[in-house]
C-alpha cells in the first residue's frame, strides 16, 4: 500500500498497518467480521488472482485505498489460488469475541502460509511431498528439505551439479537462502522456483546447530550422521528459523531429520531426470515412467514412489530385500489382496499424525485416524503370520496402537461434524455433567412440542405452533382468526398483519435452559476432544513409522501388480560389470501403442572387456532413442527393487546413469540447442566411473556434418581410452553418422550394430530390430516423406542424396561446382518428354473417384510411358 494512502488513518487501518509493516512481502487477510479483507497493493493483488471485485475505501478522499475481500467461510477454497500463485499469505484473525469487545477488537497474525509451508489439503497434492528448501553455499553447498506436512526432514552437501541435480529431484514449493547469496543461486535456478531471502545473520552454524539440537532435544548431532557436515546443518537451521517466522511454532512432529547419502544411491543428474521422463514428461500430454508404475492406494505410497524413483539404490543387498518381497506378492495373487484390500481403507496417515501435532485436526479427521489405524492390525497380522522375512520384519515395525483406537472408539461419535465447536461429537457416558446438558439441550426442544400440544388442547386452537427466532427467542403464534382464545397469562411479543405472537413464564425459562446447556456443552465436548488429540500426540512416532512402513509395502504392492499387469520378470541383480538385458521393452511406449500392435522387443549386452560401446546407427523414426531410453529405464527399475519390462535382465550394480538425448535450448540464458548439447555432455565427460551407464543419441548434430563427426568421434574415443585401465563407462552411441562405424576396426571395445528397415522399392518399413553391423542409410529423405513435406522438395532431395552420394570421395570444392543447380519448378517434368506426358495423364485423374483395380490399370500405363 502507497504512503500516500496512509496520511489519514482511522483506528481499523493503523491497526492494520501495524500487523502488515511486520510481514513484509506477505499478503495480509485482514478478518474484518465475516470477510478476509485485502488492502492497497494486495487487495489488487488478490483480485487478480481471485477473480473478486476489486472497490475502494474512501474513495475521493487523502485516505482512499483500494479494497478485495471474501467470505471468511470460503478461506479454504480461496487460500490455495493465492498461494500456488506465489504468495506467502499471513492470516491474520480476531482474537477476541467482537460481542464483548468495546472499541476496536484486538487481531493478530495466526499462520504466515508460504508456498513450502502448508498444512491445508487444497493447497496440498496428495501423492507429493510439499518441499520447502533452504540453501547455503560455503567451501561446498548445504541443502535441506522439509515437508512441515509430514515432518520429513532431510539435507545434503556436495558440488553445485548434486545440489541442482537435488533440487530437481525434490522439486520444492519453495525455497529459501541468504539475501547475501540472492544473486548467485537466482542465476544458478532463475526463476524455475518461489524463492524468499533471509537476513544473512540466520545462515551461521552455531545459530543453525542450536536450532537443531533444541528442536531434537539432543546433546548432539551424531546421532543423525550429519554431525561433520557444516553446511548442511547451516542450511537445516534456516529452515527452523523460517518455521518460527511463520508462525509455525508446533513442531513435535518433526522429530528427526536424514542425510541425503550420495554413496547410497545412484547418481542421476537433473539432464537425465529430465531427458529419461521419470517423474514428469517433457511434452504436453507425454505420459512420465511414474504413471505407470504407481498403482499405489494410499498417499503414503504414491510420496514414496516418487522418492524412490528419483534415488535407486546401489547396494545389492537393499536391492534384493526388496525385490523379494515383491516376488512373494507377484507369486501369490491371493495373498497380495488379503494385504492391499485393508491397505485401500488407509487415509494419509503422515498428515493426519502432523495435524494432530500442530493441533489442527477436526474431529472428523480424528475418526478417519482410528478407522485407519484398525486397518494395520490385519495388515500386521498377514505380514507376521506369513513364512518371508522381510514381510515378517515390516510386521514387527507396525505399531497396532490400541489404547489410542480404544480412547476415540470410546468417546467420539461416528456421525460427527467437521467442526469440533458445533455439539453433538461426543458419546454418552463420558461426562455425566455433558450428559446432563444434552438431556436438557436436545430433549428439551421435544418437552416445547409437549408444551405446544398440551396448549392447543387448553385453548382449542389447533392451528398453534411453538417457534423460535434470535430477537424473541421461543414464542407462540396465533393467527388473527384465534385471538379470541388466547389465555390471559399470555404476554404479547409482536403483531404481525395475519398473526400475533406471545411467550410465557413457562416459555423463557426452558429458553434460557436450553440455550444455556449448549453453549455450556460445547465447551465441555471441545475440552474433551482437545485431550482425546493430545493424547493421539503421544502417539506420533509410532504413527509416523507405520505410515512409512505403510508407504513401503504399498510401493513393493505396486510393483508386483504393475509386474502381473505388463508381463515383467524379476531382474538378476549383481557385483559384476556386465549388462544383458534378453526381449527388453519401453515400460511407457509400449501401454501408448495402438490395440493390436506390439512393441518390439530388443536385446542389449554391455561389458567392460569385449563390447563397452554399441555403435547404434539406422534411420531417424527406427527406433534408436527409444532403445537408449529403455535400457536405463530397465536399469533405474531394477535398481529401485521392481521387476524390469524384458524376458531376463541380468545386471551389474550401476552407479552413475547419464543420457544425452533430445534437443532442447535455453534461450532466456543465451544457449542454443548445440550449447546446451555440449553443456550436457560435458557433465558426463567430467562425472564417469567405472559403473556408468552412458547414453547418447545424435551427439553433433547441432553443428555443421564435420565438426559433428570430429566431436562424436572424439567422445567414442576418449569413453574407450578414457583414464585408468578400470574405467570403462558402459555406453550406447546412436547416431546418424555412418563413418562412425569405422571407430569399430580399430577400437577393440567398439561394437557396431543398426536398427534394421526393410526396403521394398522406394518404401521401407521400421523393423525396430537391433541387429549387428552398421547402417549405410539414414532414410532421412523417406521420413520428410512420411511427415508431408511437399513432393517438389523430395524429388529435389533425392536428386541432390544421388549425386552426392556418386562423387562422396571426390573433394568438397570440386563437389559443390558440379552439384546440379536447381531449376525453376517443373524441373523434373521439363527434363524428359515422357514427364510432360505423365503429368498430363495424372492431372485428368480424380482420386477420390478412382477404384483400386482403375488404379493399377493407370499405374500400369505409366510403366509403360517410362518404357518406352
Amino acid at each position: 500500500m502507497s504512503e500516500a494512502k496512509t496520511t489519514v488513518e482511522t483506528p481499523l487501518m493503523k491497526q492494520y498497518n501495524a500487523i502488515k509493516v511486520k510481514y513484509p512481502g506477505a499478503l495480509l487477510l485482514f478478518r474484518v467480521g465475516d470477510f478476509y479483507e485485502t488492502f492497497g497493493q494486495d487487495a489488487v493483488a488478490a483480485s487478480k488472482v481471485l477473480d473478486i471485485v476489486l472497490t475502494k475505501r474512501g474513495a475521493g478522499s487523502t485516505s482512499e485505498t483500494e479494497l478485495a475481500g471474501f467470505p471468511h467461510h470460503a478461506l479454504d477454497t480461496y487460500l490455495p489460488k493465492l498461494v500456488r500463485a506465489g504468495h506467502r499469505v499471513a492470516i491474520c484473525d480476531q482474537l477476541e469475541d467482537p460481542r464483548f469487545v468495546k472499541g476496536i477488537v484486538k487481531r493478530g497474525v495466526t499462520e504466515l502460509v508460504t508456498p513450502g509451508l502448508s498444512y491445508n489439503d487444497n493447497v496440498l497434492d496428495k501423492k507429493q511431498n510439499n518441499f520447502l528448501a533452504s540453501i547455503f553455499a560455503g567451501k561446498e553447498l548445504g541443502i535441506s528439505f522439509l515437508d512441515v506436512s509430514t515432518g520429513e526432514f532431510y539435507v545434503a552437501q556436495g558440488n553445485e551439479n548434486y545440489v541442482l541435480k537435488l533440487l530437481q529431484s525434490f522439486a520444492p514449493s519453495e525455497v529459501i537462502f541468504s539475501k547475501s547469496s540472492r544473486e548467485r543461486f537466482e542465476k544458478l535456478f532463475g526463476a524455475e522456483y518461489n524463492t524468499f531471502a533471509l537476513d544473512e545473520w540466520v545462515y551461521a552454524y552455531d545459530y543453525g546447530y542450536d536450532k537443531l539440537i533444541s528442536q531434537f532435544k539432543t546433546a548432539s548431532l551424531k546421532g543423525f550422521g550429519i554431525d561433520g557436515s557444516g553446511e548442511a546443518i547451516i542450511a537445516a537451521g534456516a529452515i527452523l528459523h523460517y518455521l518460527d517466522d511463520t508462525e509455525h511454532k508446533d513442531t513435535s512432529h518433526i522429530a528427526s531429520i536424514s542425510r541425503i547419502d550420495e554413496d547410497r544411491y545412484v547418481w542421476l543428474d537433473k539432464f537425465t531426470i529430465r531427458n529419461l521422463e521419470i517423474v514428469h514428461s517433457q511434452h504436453e500430454g507425454g505420459v512420465p515412467l511414474i504413471e505407470i508404475l504407481d498403482h499405489t492406494v494410499t498417499p503414503m505410497g504414491s510420496r514414496q514412489l516418487r522418492k524412490w524413483m528419483i534415488l535407486p539404490l546401489k547396494s545389492k543387498e537393499a536391492i534384493d530385500e526388496r525385490l523379494r518381497v515383491v516376488e512373494t506378492f507377484h507369486a501369490d495373487d491371493y495373498f497380495a489382496d488379503k494385504v492391499r484390500e485393508p491397505l485401500k481403507q488407509i487415509v494419509d496417515l503422515e498428515r493426519l499424525i502432523s495435524k494432530v501435532a500442530v493441533n489442527r485436526i477436526n474431529p472428523r479427521e480424528l475418526l478417519q485416524l482410528k478407522r485407519s489405524l484398525k486397518c494395520i492390525v490385519p495388515i500386521r497380522q498377514a505380514l507376521k503370520d506369513h513364512t518371508s522375512v522381510e514381510l515378517q520384519r515390516m510386521a514387527e515395525q507396525l505399531h497396532p496402537c490400541e489404547d489410542l483406537i480404544d480412547k476415540i472408539e470410546r468417546e467420539l461419535r461416528e456421525d460427527v461434524s467437521i467442526n469440533s465447536n458445533q455439539g453433538n461429537i461426543i458419546k454418552e457416558g463420558i461426562d455425566a455433567e455433558l450428559d446432563e446438558l444434552q438431556k436438557i439441550a436436545f430433549s428439551g426442544k421435544d418437552y416445547l412440542l409437549q408444551v405446544q400440544k398440551r396448549e392447543v388442547e387448553r385453548t382449542g386452537i389447533s392451528s398453534l405452533k411453538i417457534s423460535y427466532n434470535k430477537v424473541f427467542g421461543y414464542y407462540l403464534e396465533v393467527s388473527n382468526a384465534n385471538k379470541d382464545k388466547v389465555p390471559a397469562d399470555w404476554i404479547r411479543k409482536q403483531t404481525l398483519v395475519n398473526a400475533e405472537r406471545f411467550i410465557t413464564e413457562e416459555l423463557k425459562v426452558y429458553e434460557e435452559k436450553i440455550l444455556h446447556a449448549e453453549e455450556k456443552l460445547v465447551v465441555i465436548e471441545q475440552r474433551i476432544f482437545n485431550a482425546m488429540v493430545q493424547h493421539a500426540a503421544t502417539f506420533i512416532s509410532q504413527i509416523q513409522q507405520n505410515a512409512r512402513v505403510i508407504g513401503q509395502l504399498d510401493c513393493l504392492l505396486s510393483f508386483a501388480s504393475v509386474a502381473r499387469a505388463n508381463r515383467y520378470n524379476k531382474p538378476e541383480i549383481n557385483d559384476s560389470l556386465i549388462l544383458d538385458i534378453k526381449a527388453g521393452r519401453h515400460p511407457v511406449i509400449e501401454k501408448q501403442l495402438p490395440v493390436g500392435e506390439s512393441y518390439v522387443p530388443n536385446d542389449i549386452y554391455l561389458d567392460s572387456d569385449q563390447q563397452q560401446i554399441l555403435i547404434i546407427t539406422g534411420p531417424n523414426m527406427a527406433g534408436k532413442s527409444a532403445l537408449l531410453r529403455q535400457t536405463a529405464l530397465i536399469v533405474l527399475l531394477a535398481q529401485m527393487g521392481s521387476f524390469v519390462p524384458a524376458e531376463s535382465a541380468s545386471i551389474g550394480i550401476v552407479d552413475k546413469i547419464f543420457t544425452r538425448v533430445g534437443a532442447s535450448d535455453n534461450l532466456s540464458r543465451g544457449e542454443s540447442t548445440f550449447m546446451v548439447e555440449m553443456t550436457e555432455t560435458a557433465s558426463i565427460l567430467n562425472n564417469l566411473s567405472h559403473r556408468s551407464l552412458i547414453l547418447m543419441d545424435e551427439i553433433g548434430r547441432g553443428t555443421s556434418t564435420y565438426d559433428g563427426v570430429s566431436i562424436a568421434w572424439a567422445i567414442v574415443e576418449y569413453l574407450h581410452n578414457h583414464g585408468h585401465k578400470d574405467c570403462k563407462p558402459k555406453t550406447l552411441f546412436a547416431t546418424h553418422y555412418h563413418e562412425l562405424n569405422q571407430l569399430a576396426e580399430d577400437l577393440t571395445r567398439v561394437k557396431n550394430f543398426n536398427v534394421s528397415v526393410k526396403e521394398i522399392g522406394d518404401k521401407i518399413i521400421f523393423m525396430r530390430k537391433l541387429k549387428e553391423g552398421g547402417s549405410e542409410h539414414s532414410f532421412g529423405i523417406h521420413v520428410a516423406q512420411l511427415a508431408g513435406m511437399p513432393n517438389k522438395v523430395v524429388f529435389r532431395a533425392n536428386e541432390i542424396l544421388h549425386f552426392l552420394e556418386k562423387d562422396k570421395h571426390k573433394n568438397e570444392k570440386k563437389k559443390i561446382q558440379e552439384l546440379p543447380k536447381a531449376t525453376p519448378q517443373m524441373n523434373l517434368f521439363e527434363a524428359d518428354p515422357r514427364f510432360m506426358q505423365i503429368q498430363d495423364m495424372l492431372s485428368k485423374v480424380d482420386i477420390n473417384t478412382l477404384s483400386p483395380v482403375e488404379a493399377l490399370l493407370k499405374l500400369n500405363e505409366v510403366i509403360g510411358v517410362l518404357k518406352k
